[in-house]
């Protein structure tokens, strides 16, 4: 019998990737990750024993496509979908997740805060092949507000209860903002912070500290959560509760502290069998980004670090899709194996559909620069293929390497000329100059 059925056996009875892995059995997942990264399966099968590879996968999400995130893979691309409060319900989501996953998005997840949240993530899990990740107190928190009439009334089994039925329900992975201790809470009272706070989750946590005078549930009953995790198989991510908000607070005392707990919080997560990732900010100025990249990955022993954006300045306001893929880039090529993208509409509204799909092109392109700078099996090997095209004015291959073939072709026969250049130089195109007046034929190339 071979290793991939073993793993298929052990799996259905109850072993993690993880601690399949640790074994030396490979399982379906990591088989199909490896084809899909055109690595060695015995590389994505060690990378996840040593931690450094998760595979999001519940065993209840049917329909799932595995995809490997971490060390030595191509740097994957988050979505964030849902309602809030004032707008959004099952449709608008759908099509979100659409136009995300058309556009090449990893993973997605479900942020919703309004409507029926939780029929409309079953409906996400059920239409989504890519793996669904949530943040389960936001659900548990607007249930204590119906509930008691307030967040901080919230009890630690409503917050288990959310997190219960968000993992038995298939979600792959999810946001817990564990590290958000009361040392964190210390650090940001004597920091004066400019922007405080901005996480939701986190917010929702130091309320809810501060007004019982207790310690995070999630760091308290830290074995419980990965009881619930092992269970399903859930990735753990997590989340950075005091991530900076703004420049002005990047890489304080504060997030630093938080970002030490998890690092503690990390390894007791893979001892249970629990695989693990974790969260960076957030707003960073560029010359901070590799050293926060290299923190994490020194700090959590090489776990799967995914960030949000980081946007490098606070004033593009519109076009932050942007200033989270330079600051994308920066991270990816400096070692960050997940990028959380940003839309136009950051900081301004809930993002539509069109909003979706610019956050993930731009994020993108930025994964494809940091593969690049890293090395990542085939990412400079599609570029020069490109050039080759471009020097040929193949633009049917052109078309076709693209990251969005259908938006070269359209950019393309905007202006469609008889020649073979485009319309940008027509009869004055450098490429075929050089070939006329230096002999160079293209198609030696």
């Amino acid at each position: 019998m071979t290793a991939v059925a073993l793993g298929f056996i052990f799996k259905g009875a109850g072993m993690t990737q993880l601690e399949l892995a640790r074994k030396g059995i490979t399982s379906i997942q990591m088989t199909l990750v490896a084809k899909q990264e055109g690595v060695e399966t015995d590389f994505v099968q060690q990378g996840v024993a040593d931690g450094a590879i998760v595979i999001p996968a519940n065993t209840k999400h049917a329909n799932l496509t595995p995809c490997g995130i971490g060390q030595g893979l191509s740097t994957k691309v988050n979505a964030n979908i849902g309602t809030s409060s004032d707008f959004g319900n099952l449709d608008t989501e759908l099509e979100k997740l659409k136009v995300a996953v058309d556009s090449g998005a990893d993973t997605v997840m479900d942020l919703s805060t309004g409507g029926d949240i939780s029929a409309i993530r079953r409906a996400i899990i059920t239409s989504s092949s890519v793996p669904i990740g949530t943040v389960p107190i936001y659900q548990a928190g607007i249930e204590a507000i119906n509930r008691y009439d307030a967040i901080v009334k919230m009890t630690a089994d409503d917050l288990f209860a959310a997190i219960e039925e968000h993992v038995r329900g298939g979600v792959d992975f999810i946001t817990v903002h564990c590290g958000v201790t009361q040392s964190a809470i210390a650090c940001l009272k004597q920091q004066e912070r400019v922007a405080d706070v901005v996480s939701r989750g986190g917010a929702f946590l130091i309320g809810w500290m501060l007004y019982n005078e207790r310690e995070n549930p999630l760091y308290e009953y830290y074995d419980r959560l990965l009881e619930l995790a092992r269970e399903f198989d859930v990735t753990l991510s997590l989340g950075d509760g005091v991530r900076p908000g703004c420049l002005a607070d990047a890489t304080d005392r504060a997030q630093v502290e938080e970002l030490i707990v998890i690092g503690e919080l990390v390894p007791r997560a893979q001892q249970a069998g629990v695989q693990v990732m974790v969260e960076g900010p957030g707003h960073l100025p560029l010359n901070q980004i590799e050293a926060n990249v290299r923190l994490q990955k020194s700090i959590c022993k090489g776990a799967p670090f995914y960030v949000l954006g980081p946007l490098v300045t606070d004033v593009a306001a519109g076009y932050d899709h942007i200033t989270g893929a330079i600051g994308g880039a920066v991270a990816a090529a400096a070692g960050t194996d997940f990028l959380c993208y940003v839309t136009p509409s950051e900081h301004l509204s809930l993002p539509e559909a069109e909003d979706v799909r610019l956050g993930v092109i731009a994020s993108r392109i930025a994964a494809h620069a940091g593969d690049i700078v890293k090395g990542v099996k085939g990412a400079e090997e599609r570029d020069r293929k490109m050039s080759i095209a471009r020097k040929k004015l193949d633009w049917s291959e052109q078309a076709k390497l693209s990251l969005y073939p259908e938006r070269s072709r359209q950019v393309h026969s905007r202006h469609a000329l008889a020649g073979e250049a485009c319309s940008m130089c027509g009869d004055f195109c450098a490429m075929g100059l050089m070939e006329k007046y230096l002999g160079v034929s293209s198609t030696k190339c």
